[in-house]
């Protein structure tokens, strides 16, 4: 067991590396600058960054039900937020017993995937019976399984038995019958009755699915830790948050994102050492770090569900919406949009046929009536531009298209912030080593 661990750390710190020494080739900076960069964020304390909004960071209890989470990053407008022990009493003064993990966006995404594919089993089925499960396991076994909310058998019980044991009473009131796609046909309004009015689901909490769909993991650094290691974590090591404790203290003092940090480059215009940098071309940076053949993309036409599956699959946030056989960019879906599905249930009954470009329309601001354009640039805008357009839009992605508007490339938060950094030997072994091995366990 230890030597798979082993095997399986070695094999995602190969990823890691093998981004960012993919961007360091494509740089074109010169080493000097690169060098004094580094050296500077180095020499910069964390505890100077700017608080969060508010100067308090958002927290989540870990008994906190899903749909409550998403009301509160909603209406914060936040994408994770640190999930709080309310079994740790408040004299705990270990930040482990303290905080569990962050909830984000990715991990909410990734558990109603799964509901849904549970739920669309089970109203395929017109009884529980139907789909291997005994009367007596509908109740007891059903709610023991997807209060687990894992994608593993319970007690013998296949994925088919425990969705069924769950949704198998609404099938057999709908007098669905055995036909899936029939099931498929209704999952809209059957699947919200699910996961939003019928246990488990109802009652499923953070804590359940925190270590099951984990993507975000709880990694705090000190007040006293470099911004270096901060913008590492931020870029090489995928992070998209990083918490900031006190040494000797369990509370978190700040909560520092990728999009904090871009907004806090964008502050820096002005200085000789960023315009220096943000005068060039993204071309002339190496940017995007993708080919257009590498950029994941939907068709306007394609389901909504497919375009969360499609991040869920190659852990990315957010998607292009193009049309047609060039890759013409019409539109953008991002991961954060999955709160309209369950916050406004009632705009999206036809759920399983809603395709991503209807979706779109249907959660565009009342008075614009039709999706807002995706925020896009092109092979000679400069990085400077790229910068304030995601910092003063507070998005996560811009995309690079060409003349015809097709989708070229991607460029993400975590790419601006590689651009200025990278890093120095032995940085890892001393400063960030024992916090990626605690990221990186299972």
């Amino acid at each position: 067991m230890a030597e798979e661990q082993l095997v399986k750390e070695s094999s995602q710190l190969s990823s890691y590396d093998a981004y960012f020494e993919r961007i360091q080739s494509r740089k074109k900076l010169p080493q000097s600058l690169q060098e004094i960069l580094t050296a500077a964020f180095a020499n910069i304390p964390v505890s100077s960054f700017p608080s969060v909004p508010g100067g308090k960071v958002i927290e989540i209890l870990a008994d906190t039900s899903i749909a409550d989470a998403v009301k509160i990053l909603s209406e914060c407008n936040i994408l994770s937020a640190p999930v709080r022990n309310p079994d740790a009493g408040n004299n705990s003064s270990e930040w482990r017993d303290r905080y569990l993990g962050i909830i984000d966006y990715s991990a909410i995404v990734l558990w109603v995937l799964e509901s849904a594919e549970l739920a669309a089993v089970a109203l395929s089925a017109s009884t529980a019976t139907a789909a291997g499960v005994g009367a007596g396991a509908v109740g007891a076994l059903g709610a023991l399984a997807l209060g687990a909310t894992g994608p593993a058998a319970v007690a013998g019980l296949t994925a088919a038995a425990v969705g069924a044991a769950v949704a198998g009473g609404v099938a057999a009131d709908k007098g669905m019958g055995k036909d899936a796609p029939t099931a498929a046909d209704k999952l809209g309004e059957d699947f919200y009755k699910v996961i939003l009015q019928d246990e488990p689901f109802k009652s499923t909490t953070v804590r359940s699915i925190l270590n099951s769909f984990r993507w975000a993991p709880f990694l705090p650094v000190s007040t006293d830790s470099s911004m270096l290691s901060v913008m590492l974590l931020l870029s090489k090591y995928r992070l998209r948050s990083v918490p900031v404790i006190e040494p000797g203290k369990p509370d978190i003092k700040n909560f520092i994102t990728q999009s904090a940090v871009v907004q806090g480059l964008e502050g820096c215009r002005g200085r000789d050492w960023f315009d220096c940098i943000a005068s060039k071309s993204i071309s002339d940076l190496g940017l995007p770090f993708m080919t257009p053949d590498e950029v994941v993309s939907i068709q306007g036409n394609e389901l909504i569900l497919e375009a969360f599956k499609r991040m869920r699959e190659n852990q990315i946030g957010g998607l292009p919406v193009v049309g047609g056989p060039k890759k013409k960019i019409v539109g953008n879906v991002s991961i954060r949009d999955i709160r309209y599905l369950l916050l406004e249930p009632e705009l999206f009954s036809n759920f399983r046929k809603l395709t991503v470009m209807d979706f779109l329309h249907t959660i565009a601001p009342q008075e614009i009536g039709k999706a807002i354009p995706p925020l896009t640039c092109k092979l000679d805008s400069t990085l400077g531009s790229v910068i304030h357009s995601l910092a003063s839009k507070l998005v996560h992605r811009i995309y690079v298209v060409a003349e015809d508007v097709e989708v070229v490339g991607v460029i993400t938060l975590r790419d601006v912030i590689s651009c200025f950094i990278y890093e120095p030997p032995s940085h890892f072994d001393n400063n960030l080593g024992f916090a990626v091995k605690e990221m990186l366990k299972p």
